[in-house]
């Protein structure tokens, strides 16, 4: 069999939730199904590191699709080509993008619809491009995987879509994520956060992460409470707002909050398995990978009580009401003065944990690749 797979995703330094969905999943697939042949379509010059396998045929296809025409161009007439040339059996696009050109059998990952729900926070282009191209993907689709029952009903109750040809097969994180020793832990701190413990935010600065509240809710803990702890924000500033500046602007605490930008993967494995606590409180997710990644540290987490994150914390960690403050800020009390419930929760995500890998996440994605033939 002849799988073709969108990978314009596989950035090097560079991987956010999908590109690393992608990048785990893909290592895993390629090396353990050797007599299917994989073609990787990139959108622009590829890094060897993707190459998982001999099994791998790394393709460069024009244009690099970063904006909604391109997608169009990228998507709709240099894919097919492509498809037809290579003659794909599956076209798998862990984006969930697809062609509306070919008649090669597709399955899209779709993470989550956060595009419909929160359309304020999507340029108008986008938008635009999502409302009239996602509903046609999915009439498109053979089938359709997904990462949380809660995206799966998303899709059923906004798009009449069919359960079972929906696949739910979750995320996973990465066995580097593991506690490290306190020595380390200090060492860790002393280089990021002027030897301080910290609160430790992770993830793409985005409106629906949810950082203007958190920045307030920090302010308030730091009002309530002599404590020398910091907040320690971790990602790219790609989609800082006016509402953002203006909570950091009204921070009486504002020196405590440390950007550190984007991290290479090592260093953020070390950064998270030093935080006091992982502050999560996103207004919509359809995963929400970072609280796994702190779950194997044995890191307490704090998230918002919404979308899927349930699903992933389930009974280990603190929920919030992500659009109240006051919760936050409790709730980063409780984690910070209580040395029982910081236990707990450890122990508690112990278990949680166990139910999440890519190990498992591309064994459920092959059943779904194996039930389109």
């Amino acid at each position: 069999m002849i799988i073709a797979v969108n990978t314009r995703l596989l950035l090097p330094e560079k991987l956010e939730g999908i590109g690393r969905f992608t990048h785990e999943n893909l290592k895993i697939l390629t090396r353990e199904h050797p007599e299917h042949q994989f073609v990787f379509i990139f959108d622009r010059n590829f890094s060897e590191e993707f190459v998982y396998s001999g099994n791998v045929r790394p393709i460069v296809c024009f244009p690099p699709a970063r904006h909604p025409l391109l997608w169009y161009w990228y998507f709709d007439w240099s894919i097919p080509g492509i498809l037809q040339k290579v003659k794909a059996d599956l076209f798998f696009s862990p984006d969930g993008w697809l062609s509306l050109r070919t008649p090669v059998k597709s399955l899209p990952v779709i993470h989550d619809l956060n595009f419909f729900h929160l359309p304020e926070l999507i340029p108008w282009q986008v938008r635009t491009y999502y409302n009239y191209f996602f509903p046609r993907f999915l009439h498109k689709a053979h089938r359709v995987a997904t990462v949380s029952e809660f995206t799966r009903n998303d899709i059923i109750t906004l798009f009449d879509y069919s359960k079972d040809q929906i696949d739910v097969v979750y995320n996973g994180a990465s066995q580097g994520f593991h506690p490290i020793p306190p020595d380390d832990q200090q060492n860790v701190r002393e280089h990021y956060a002027r030897g301080c413990p910290y609160f430790l935010f992770v993830g793409l600065i985005h409106p629906r992460k949810n950082l203007s509240n958190l920045i307030t809710a920090f302010n308030r803990f730091k009002q309530s409470v002599c404590s020398p702890v910091k907040l320690l924000i971790v990602g790219s500033k790609k989609w800082w707002t006016p509402d953002m500046q203006h909570a950091m602007n009204e921070a009486e605490y504002k020196e405590d909050i440390i950007f550190t930008g984007r991290v290479p993967e090592e260093e953020l494995r070390r950064i998270t398995a030093s935080a006091l606590s992982m502050v999560y409180v996103s207004h919509f997710e359809g995963f929400g990978i970072p609280l796994l990644e702190a779950m194997q540290c044995d890191i307490p987490v704090v998230t918002s009580a919404v979308t899927a994150l349930p699903e992933v914390g389930g009974d280990a960690v603190l929920y919030v009401n992500p659009h109240d403050t006051e919760s936050i800020k409790s709730a980063m009390l409780a984690v910070y003065s209580d040395s029982s419930l910081r236990k707990e929760l450890i122990e508690k995500a112990r278990v949680q944990r166990q139910k999440f890998s890519w190990e498992k996440t591309a064994g459920l994605l092959w059943k779904s690749m194996e039930k389109c033939f």
